[in-house]
């Protein structure tokens, strides 16, 4: 998982240029140990420009987890052929998703795990993040043309549980040191998301 964000404009080049001196920083230290100075330094920007894009280290935090979360639902997307049967593409599809969230492993423990740590603003963006997963899911699902017709819709509840799946898996992984071979979830991942949309046909 990666914080490269829009190409930048006069607006936003300092923000883009924060939020990858903040990756850079977190995967070096961790959270905890990063300090703004260590943020600023690694984007070549002064103090005074951090505090005019962000009021604290955790808001720049929340940022790059939204940047870099976006930037892994685009993979996943980019990921399936709308043309082509989806079920076919699961696994081709769960390990573009796995292979870019394992590009950081030490990055991606700061995303996952420090980000709740920030209280009701964290968890507001990873409830943000949760939705766009779920959506995405949904629309493959149930929207894209070619597909056999389904008695019933996939339920948006039944897609958040898969999502919430997917994150214990992810979550297990980085706790037992192993976010570097997140590819190994390829399977029990895919495997959920077929038993979880076989059950609502």
């Amino acid at each position: 998982m990666t914080a490269a964000a829009d190409t930048p404009t006069p607006g936003n080049e300092h923000r883009a240029r924060l939020l990858e001196g903040m990756a850079r920083a977190v995967a070096a230290k961790g959270y905890a140990d990063t300090t703004i100075a260590d943020i600023v330094r690694e984007a070549s920007v002064s103090r005074r420009t951090f505090y005019e894009n962000f009021a604290d280290k955790a808001e720049c935090l929340i940022a790059l987890y939204e940047v870099a979360s976006g930037n892994a639902i685009a993979v996943l997307r980019g990921a399936i052929d709308p043309h082509s049967d989806w079920q076919a593409q699961v696994e081709q599809a769960m390990g573009a998703y796995f292979g870019v969230l394992a590009r950081n492993p030490v990055l991606l423990r700061t995303l996952f795990i420090d980000i709740l740590g920030l209280g009701a603003p964290g968890l507001a963006a990873r409830r943000r993040a949760n939705q766009q997963l779920a959506d995405l899911m949904l629309d493959v699902v149930n929207n894209r043309p070619g597909e056999r017709l389904r008695k019933t819709p996939l339920q948006p509840t039944m897609a958040m549980a898969v999502v919430g799946g997917i994150n214990e898996m992810v979550l297990q992984a980085i706790e037992h040191d192993r976010a570097g071979q997140l590819l190994e979830l390829v399977e029990p991942a895919s495997t959920l998301l077929r038993a979880a949309i076989s059950a609502e046909f």
